[in-house]
């Protein structure tokens, strides 16, 4: 009877520790677009590659993932992001009774699928995300701090020091690991100075692209223009270029020398141009009576005869 027993349950051990890693193998999702580097918890995955529970995402420095879950549920893994499909217990219907996302750092965009919202929860190192048929873009920085912005539907936002509530498109809330949450407020551009990096939100800001229903259901709250602030910025920059044209004026320098250079012909027509000046007394005294002497003497003779006529005419 003894050895019976012993049997007995060596058999039920084998059949439970076959059975739990069964479990923890368990497909909840699976990837349906991967872009440059994206890796589970068997290594780099791939597009209608299984996600799995209790498995840990990870993206490289441009990497993205989209997934989608059994109950039709989203998550958008971002750049230099790391999260774990923490708990799910699915149904008969489709549907999740629990569903936790444990999210580490990075961007992510979350969309609700088919389960009761009080089936989901995202759970952040500064807080917890309770969705109520919802989209929003979270971010979490390498020290805890997490940005929360609503897109559709509505979010509470919990933390040590309280709770916040999210219920219009593109409310926003901050959160520090020490508990601190700020009000809700509408998201601007501010944020990136807030939190200290320019890609905290690439889904909205437009740095990375989603594709699908990941992209129909966001939107930008405003802050695609975030990055074309980026040319005026640089404006300053351009306009140091055309302060730079100074540098023609070196050429103006050798301008200045050519006129020495004309100096000389100046100086040989100004003897040419003198002697009229200096001669035309000279010149009318002596040149026109030389030269003009010998053909206007008969000139003269001639018309002095007609003019005397003339004259007489006239008397």
């Amino acid at each position: 009877m003894l050895r019976l027993r012993h049997a007995a349950i060596a058999t039920l051990s084998v059949a439970l520790y076959g059975f739990t890693p069964t479990m923890a193998a368990e497909a909840v999702g699976e990837a349906v677009r991967i872009k440059t580097d994206v890796s589970g918890q068997r290594g780099p995955l791939a597009v209608r590659d299984p996600v799995h529970r209790d498995e840990r995402i990870r993206t490289s420095r441009s990497g993205l993932g989209q997934f989608v879950f059994r109950d039709g549920s989203k998550l958008a893994v971002g750049a230099g992001s790391s999260v774990v499909i923490d708990k799910f217990v699915f149904d008969d219907s489709k549907s999740v009774q629990k569903l936790t996302v444990a999210a580490a750092k990075g961007t992510f965009r979350w969309i609700s699928g088919n389960s009761k919202h009080s089936a989901y929860e995202i759970v952040t190192p500064a807080g917890t995300i309770g969705v109520r048929g919802t989209v929003f873009d979270f971010y979490i920085g390498g020290d805890g701090t997490t940005a929360m912005v609503l897109l559709s539907g509505a979010a509470e936002f919990c933390g040590r020091g309280g709770c916040q509530q999210l219920t219009r498109r593109c409310d926003c809330v901050i959160a520090k690991r020490n508990g601190s949450v700020t009000e809700t407020r509408r998201v601007n551009r501010n944020i990136f100075n807030t939190l200290g990096n320019r890609a905290a939100l690439p889904f909205l800001s437009g740095d990375q692209k989603l594709s699908g229903a990941f992209r129909a259901a966001g939107g930008s709250c405003g802050l695609t223009a975030a990055l074309e602030v980026k040319p005026p910025d640089r404006a300053p920059l351009r306009a140091t270029t055309p302060q730079q044209q100074p540098k023609p004026t070196k050429p103006d320098k050798p301008r200045d020398k050519p006129p020495s250079d004309r100096d000389p012909p100046h100086n040989d027509r100004d003897p040419d141009r003198d002697p009229p000046d200096r001669d035309p007394p000279q010149g009318d005294q002596d040149r026109p009576h030389d030269k003009p002497d010998r053909p206007h003497a008969d000139n003269h003779d001639r018309p002095h005869d007609d003019e005397g006529g003339s004259g007489d005419e006239r008397d």
